[in-house]
């Protein structure tokens, strides 16, 4: 009874104190945030879910806890942290494979190019925030065996990244359609607390004719919808009722989102999914193939920015494979001049240095981490496809391959839209989510292989 009553105090006199002295909106908002944080603790699946509704719909978010940091991020943070207090109490004993074991070993390599970055690059940033915010994205391939070990628990964590890609292609997709300009997505970002107004503003009017998105960068864009679209569309395809609405609704508005994003690489990276898994003959690819021809020529025909988009974007002319060529082109220079690393400091390019950045997922990797980090990284992916990669003909989709197949194709997306982009290495969030679905992928295709 004592502690009861001293717990009793010290809350009402921590929360009486927030209402003298901060507004009555902050008092609430922090009122609403404490006891999100309790629930968290007492129950570390809910804030893996919250993490994946809000990284999906609010991405870049912030919030101010001593340094600005995602609001997903945040959630990521929290969830860990009660899941380290379960298990000190023997909650969790996870099994983990030797994809696991290689990412592992990225992370403590990791910490060489981190040290020789903050040595030797003379410039401003934080380094220490960087390398544990990029070491927090890349967990949630270790809190998918701890958290999801049912499938019930799965099919809420598919049902909260689904919310979340339909709720920001709703407002993304509406927004843009009122005007065609992007810039019209600024002052929700600014009202959602969106850091670097200045940088989202030069972005969004270099590409006021493309969609923005709580993403912000449209190729952004293209890279979060080529990572949930293959989730979406075998998820309607294997489920009924409102389910099915679910994953339908969403994959075609990710579609919609794709060409008005007008990102190149996704779109590239999609078809090629979409051949392979013909190639593979999974039921019902070949007919997505041609209605996605036919919505690609439709649009063209009446968006003309997507006419003159796709007309130009393989063409030697265009202003973006010109810069990336010179990236190529400068790319030796920068290996030569940081052989482990530019570490975490900051993203390339080098302040101060006529040095260009790296368009391309693997070479971002040497790029910031030398070529070790790169061949870590490769022997990631390369386990990764040998514990999943499918043998033989796919002739029927059903609930208990969808998951499989669809998590499997969202990775090999993202890996096709690495040839063309780097955002899947360290772009904080997106990263997160890259890495959950691969741990989804990966729990998926051991339970196949030992239900066989």
């Amino acid at each position: 009874m004592p502690l009861t009553l001293s717990i009793a105090l010290l809350c009402g006199f921590l929360f009486g104190s927030l209402l003298l002295f901060a507004s009555a909106s902050k008092a609430a908002l922090a009122l609403i945030g404490l006891a999100s944080a309790i629930t968290v603790m007492r129950r570390p699946l809910l804030g893996f879910l919250l993490f994946a509704f809000v990284a999906c719909c609010l991405p870049f978010s912030t919030v101010n806890l001593g340094i600005r940091i995602t609001i997903s991020e945040a959630l990521l943070g929290l969830t860990w942290l009660a899941v380290a207090w379960h298990w000190l109490r023997g909650a969790y004993q996870p099994v983990y494979g030797r994809t696991e074991k290689w990412v592992a070993a990225l992370l403590v390599f990791s910490l060489i190019p981190f040290v020789v970055g903050q040595v030797s690059i003379h410039a401003d940033g934080n380094g220490v925030v960087n390398w544990v915010r990029w070491v927090l994205n890349v967990s949630p391939l270790f809190l998918v065996p701890l958290l999801i070990d049912t499938p019930k628990k799965r099919d809420q964590l598919l049902v909260m990244l689904l919310l979340g890609n339909l709720l920001m292609l709703l407002v993304s997709i509406f927004m843009f359609l009122k005007s065609r300009n992007a810039l019209d997505m600024l002052p929700l970002l600014s009202k959602l607390q969106y850091a670097h107004p200045a940088a989202v503003q030069d972005i969004f009017s270099a590409n006021y004719t493309r969609m923005g998105s709580p993403w912000v960068h449209p190729n952004l864009t293209g890279g979060a919808v080529a990572l949930f679209l293959p989730l979406a569309l075998f998820y309607g395809i294997s489920q009924v009722g409102w389910r099915r609405t679910l994953g339908f609704s969403t994959a075609g508005l990710a579609a919609l989102a794709l060409l008005f994003s007008i990102s190149r690489g996704a779109m590239v990276s999609l078809a090629l999914l979409l051949m392979w898994y013909a190639h593979k003959r999974v039921p019902y690819m070949a007919k997505t193939m041609v209605i996605g021809s036919v919505l690609v020529v439709m649009l063209m025909v009446f968006y003309p920015p997507l006419q003159q988009r796709l007309t130009s974007m393989f063409s030697s002319d265009n202003a973006s494979t010109q810069i990336r060529g010179d990236e190529y082109r400068k790319l030796p220079s920068a290996v030569a001049q940081y052989p482990l690393g530019i570490g975490f400091k900051i993203d390339p390019p080098v302040p101060n240095s006529d040095l260009l950045g790296i368009s391309n997922l693997w070479l971002n990797y040497m790029y910031k981490m030398g070529l070790i980090g790169m061949l870590l990284f490769i022997a990631v992916t390369w386990a990764w496809w040998r514990e999943v990669k499918p043998i033989g003909k796919i002739t029927e989709i059903t609930p208990e391959n969808a998951l499989w197949l669809s998590s499997m194709g969202s990775i090999l997306a993202a890996l096709g839209t690495g040839l063309f982009d780097h955002y899947y290495s360290f772009t904080m969030v997106l990263v997160a989510l890259f890495w959950m679905l691969m741990g989804i992928n990966l729990q998926q295709a051991r339970e196949k292989s030992d239900c066989c």
